[in-house]
């Protein structure tokens, strides 16, 4: 069994959980709680006794999103460089965000994000690749341009121009009225709600499921989902050489430089 350091991984029944475990960072997702989220969500599909997965956060937060600079993300970029230039940061990219994301969309047992508090950026990127979104009240979505740009399949063109525009959070009940989440709850019931959601479907027969699940998919694919995505990081990356993700939007402000996160935390606190 795995050590593992920045999640945890538990078994109830037929219910698996991967909880991320950074509650001190509201669970920033470091390249290693990555690797050990991949090596757990495969370690649920090999088992045959999980039929279901949850995936969650420890503490009052889902995710913060990526993790730009905690002490031991920044010490294991010493350990582990990525290579240099462009090639490197599309590597990490690509590896960190895109290809692993899409593997857990596609495993073959149907999986269940849990969240609470703040899902930002990265925070999104794993509950979309879950089938279903489980939210408490207090849940504040923040989607953008990232790497693995779900964003227009998963509310719809127009109203992904006009959130991304402003650079927005969207509530829990925003976000479940635009179909992106399945169902809102109290901060005090969602964990066992979800558990019982899982309960639920761990009772249907797990072929069944795994089929409906692959002709979903399957049918999103045939409309363009995979190529969509994985062309959008193209985009991603001139976004991110070009700088403008650490602007100001007025620049004659005399204000500080705000990225996105933070402009969007300002708008919501306001």
């Amino acid at each position: 069994m795995p050590e593992y350091k920045q999640i945890i991984y538990e078994q109830q029944g037929a219910i698996a959980r991967v909880i991320m475990n950074r509650p001190r960072y509201r669970n920033a997702q470091s390249r290693l709680m990555r690797e050990e989220m991949d090596d757990a969500f495969q370690r649920a599909a090999n088992d045959e006794e999980v039929r279901v997965i949850i995936l969650a956060g420890a503490g009052d937060h889902f995710s913060s999103g990526h993790d730009l600079g905690t002490p031991e993300e920044l010490a294991d970029q010493e350990r582990r460089p990525w290579p240099e230039g462009v090639p490197g940061r599309f590597l990490r990219a690509w590896e960190l965000n895109v290809a692993n994301s899409l593997r857990w969309r596609e495993l073959p047992k149907p999986t269940i994000a849990q969240v609470q508090g703040y899902c930002i950026f990265g925070g999104w990127i794993i509950a979309s690749a879950m089938d279903l979104i489980i939210a408490a009240e207090d849940a504040k979505f923040l989607p953008g341009h990232f790497q693995y740009f779900s964003v227009p399949w998963d509310l719809g063109i127009r109203k992904t121009k006009e959130i991304l525009f402003q650079n927005r959070f969207l509530s829990a009940v925003e976000a479940h009225e635009l179909g992106f989440v399945n169902q809102v709850v109290p901060r005090d019931e969602l964990e066992a709600y979800t558990q019982s959601l899982a309960e639920r479907i761990a009772e249907t027969d797990p072929f069944l499921t795994r089929m409906i699940k692959f002709s979903a998919n399957q049918a999103q694919d045939a409309m363009g989902f995979r190529t969509a995505v994985q062309g959008a990081l193209s985009t991603y990356m001139v976004i991110q050489q070009s700088g403008v993700m650490g602007r100001t939007t007025k620049e004659s402000s005399g204000k500080p430089a705000l990225g996105p996160v933070a402009r969007a935390l300002e708008k919501l606190d306001s």
